[in-house]
């Protein structure tokens, strides 16, 4: 063949591979090697020269792209799940994104519910190839155990799986989730916000759980109803109550067994006391100290009965009659239902338990330091009437004032101390009191000294209640059995030798006692005793239930009756599908001890202490 029949040949082939290729493939033809041509520049085995050829097919795919397993994935994230998981999901995603949603409520769990349920392809949380699964069974079991923690299980209603079709199944998985996440809510934070129950001297954090911690502490645990067990109050004297609970339940409703016996009625005969088989009971129930053995019906028991049937609204005789032992005596449902208020108050307060704490237990009139877990002293108190309630808080111990002066708030000054300085002119100042006018108002101080309300001594901790700790001189107080006699404040039986308690926890090397507390008060000036930034919080309970270090359960009288508004607010949240827990009442962190004083009083003004 000549040389110009073969070149001949040679030019129709190459126009009619470029008539044949496609258009957009030409378009990205960057590489001179994808269309079959020679890169001099990388020639290696290639010999100059060679002729053009078809392109390959490696490089036709090129040309053309296909899509990726990878791509494939993206597209359609179900691609994955059985069919009959993939079922359920496709439904469980169009419930998500219904708006507003009708089984989440709230928008903040809709939000974390469905982040939960994307991240696994919205792969079912409860069932297995359209089959309940093992992680269902423990959390179902769960929630019909609420009773337990002194919730009520027909408030978390459960579905059964059983024979449904895929649009009931996601139904049935997505009010799963949606109960399990209110019970872990209810069992941490509780089952309304406290401002029910008393919005005026509550200032505790109700911190309820993160879904999206909720959510995986269950899919993370080997046992997803034991998981659950993390949000509930990690206080000793809950799971106390809890064990409690369980005892009183298991018991014959009605009348408590351990109660005190009927018999005849006790009178005080100073001369020759009475001696009866139920004293030492009687005297446990009431708080009063003696031994187990002593049986006398003597006179400070007799006022302890007379003082409990006073605060009950009996006959004050003094005497243990069949109407004072009848209230004595709560029946179980009564003890029942107080423990249940008592285990719900418990779920308002910080999640994290301080090892170096004070416990103060207003029903019970009694305060505890507890250092590394240890209860290492503890004493007598006196807390706020009735009509001035002290309040529950957990807050930072900041410092201990030698001398205090009391500037009287602007409330006591108004409605108790202007009266009396109107009936009576100069009696203020004859009980040693000040005064002065401050922008048109009436400022009203008593210096040191031991006529002051707060003693020689107070314990700040800084709050927006203005309630603080502090000395008396009406030691009297404390021989009292029920001793509700303040403005809302606490007054401590043995403040000096409470200050030497907190000051050696914090600073162990200074050697503080009782003794060198005292010494400070004689130049009437006014110190500090820094108890540094957190080691050491105060808690202001109110435990009308709690067990003893016996392991006995006591209970004590609803001063306050908080348990009967916790009670009420508890029926009342029952109607209402999701309550917010928003509080008016976030505590206030306490100022560093190093603040100035006038940033101090800014945070809280531990001059206008209530007494």
């Amino acid at each position: 063949m000549s040389a110009l029949r073969l070149d001949q040949i040679l030019a129709s082939a190459a126009v009619a591979f470029i008539l044949a290729a496609p258009i957009s493939a030409l378009g990205q033809q960057t590489d001179p090697s994808h269309a079959g041509l020679t890169d001099q520049s990388k020639a290696g085995d290639a010999s100059p020269g060679e002729p053009l050829t078809a392109l390959p097919a490696s490089a036709a795919q090129a040309a053309t792209p296909a899509s990726t397993p990878e791509q494939d994935r993206t597209a359609d994230p179900l691609a994955s799940l059985d069919p009959a998981d993939r079922a359920v999901a496709e439904r469980v995603r169009d419930l998500l994104a219904m708006k507003p949603n009708r089984i989440f409520t709230d928008e903040k769990v809709q939000a974390a519910v469905e982040a939960f349920y994307q991240k696994r392809n919205l792969a079912p949380l409860w069932l297995d190839k359209g089959v309940e699964n093992a992680r269902s069974k423990a959390v179902i079991a769960r929630l019909k155990n609420a009773d337990a923690d002194g919730l009520d299980h027909a408030d978390y209603k459960t579905p059964a799986f059983a024979g449904l079709s895929p649009d009931a199944l996601a139904e049935a998985e997505l009010s799963l989730t949606q109960t399990m996440l209110t019970y872990a809510r209810h069992l941490q934070a509780g089952r309304m916000p406290h401002r029910q129950v008393r919005e005026d001297n509550i200032a505790l954090p109700q911190r309820e759980p993160d879904p999206a911690g909720v959510l995986a502490a269950v899919i993370e645990g080997n046992d997803a109803g034991q998981a659950l067990d993390q949000f509930s109050p990690p206080y000793e004297n809950y799971q106390k109550l809890k064990a409690a609970l369980a005892q009183l339940r298991g018991k014959t409703a009605g009348r408590a067994g351990d109660g005190i016996a009927a018999g005849r009625v006790l009178t005080l005969n100073r001369k020759r006391p009475m001696e009866d088989a139920r004293v030492p009971q009687l005297r446990e129930r009431l708080g009063v100290s003696g031994e187990a053995t002593d049986l006398r019906y003597d006179e400070k028991l007799a006022e302890a009965v007379k003082e409990y049937q006073r605060s009950n609204d009996l006959p004050p005789t003094g005497n243990l009659d069949a109407r004072t032992v009848k209230k004595l005596n709560p029946t179980n449902d009564s003890r029942i239902d107080t423990i249940i208020a008592n285990m719900e108050r418990w779920r308002w307060y910080h999640r994290d338990v301080r090892k170096s704490r004070v416990e103060v237990n207003e029903p019970d009139f009694t305060l505890k330091v507890i250092q590394d877990d240890r209860q290492i002293w503890t004493s007598r108190v006196v807390i706020g009437k009735p009509s001035m309630p002290s309040p529950l808080l957990a807050q930072q111990m900041d410092s201990i004032s030698i001398n205090p002066t009391w500037k009287v708030p602007a409330s006591i000054v108004r409605n108790e101390y202007l009266p009396a300085e109107a009936r009576e002119p100069g009696a203020l100042a004859r009980m040693g009191f000040r005064m002065k006018r401050v922008n048109g108002e009436v400022e009203i101080t008593m210096p040191p000294g031991g006529q002051n309300p707060l003693g020689h001594i107070r314990f700040n901790f800084f709050n927006r209640l203005t309630v603080f700790q502090h000395d008396t001189p009406d030691q009297y107080l404390f021989a009292h059995v029920v001793r509700a006699e303040s403005h809302g404040c606490m007054r401590v039986q043995d403040a000096p030798k409470y200050a030497e308690v907190l000051a050696g926890i914090v600073h162990p090397e200074e050697q503080w006692t009782a003794e060198k507390v005292k010494s400070l008060y004689a130049d009437g000036v006014e110190q500090e005793i820094s108890l540094g930034s957190g080691p050491i919080w105060i808690y202001l309970t109110y435990q009308t239930a709690f067990v003893d270090d016996a392991g006995k359960l006591q209970t004590r009288r609803d001063l306050y009756n908080l348990d009967s508004r916790v009670l009420a607010a508890i029926k009342e949240a029952r109607a209402i599908a999701n309550p917010a827990l928003e509080s008016k009442t976030e505590p206030t962190k306490a100022t560093p001890a190093s603040a100035a004083p006038a940033h101090r009083r800014k945070a809280a003004p531990m001059d206008q202490v209530r007494s």
